[in-house]
């Protein structure tokens, strides 16, 4: 199965906000070539929240280029199988941390939002996954900084989209 074909059943399946997940089917049945950055009309990206139930937080990265706290996520590669898989690999890689286990569900949220050009639009389909115990976070080339913020911490560092996220993901729990 193409990753195309994955983003289509993924969302297919995805039960919430069934406009903004129909703006993404449509989008993706306009544009063939919606899952890559190349295509400027917008694209699917893949984000992840990483969250550490047993502690009641989740880790934020400072992103370079927006200096937002944001969840770990990016666009999507040619060797990501599934969006799943593009999720788990860009938080893998923003966090640092190895062995994160994708919360099970599919996606627990969807974001759409402008971007700067070259980018025009995000389409961002946001998974949750847990951290194990003990887990030690790096900051990666695309952050300022990466810090662990507690479930109450997040409003007041971090945008409506994370704050949905976070909520999506502690109802999932």
């Amino acid at each position: 199965m193409s990753l195309y074909d994955d983003a289509v059943l993924v969302l297919k399946n995805y039960e919430d906000r069934k406009e903004l997940r129909q703006a993404y089917l449509d989008h993706l049945a306009t544009h063939p070539d919606g899952m890559w950055k190349s295509c400027h009309a917008g694209h699917l990206t893949a984000s992840a929240l990483v969250i550490d139930p047993e502690h009641g937080r989740v880790l934020l990265t400072l992103h370079k280029k927006l200096r937002m706290w944001l969840q770990m996520g990016g666009h999507c590669e040619p060797e990501d199988i599934s969006l799943a898989a593009a999720a788990l690999r860009e938080a893998t890689e923003e966090s640092g941390i190895e062995g994160l286990t994708l919360l099970p569900g599919g996606p627990v949220s969807l974001d759409r939002h402008p971007i700067p050009p070259p980018c025009h639009c995000h389409f961002d389909v946001q998974y949750a996954v847990v951290a194990p115990p003990d887990a030690t976070h790096a900051v990666s080339d695309e952050s300022l900084d990466v810090r662990w913020f507690g479930y109450d911490e997040v409003a007041a560092v971090a945008d409506e989209s994370v704050v949905r996220l976070l909520e999506a993901t502690r109802a999932r729990l």
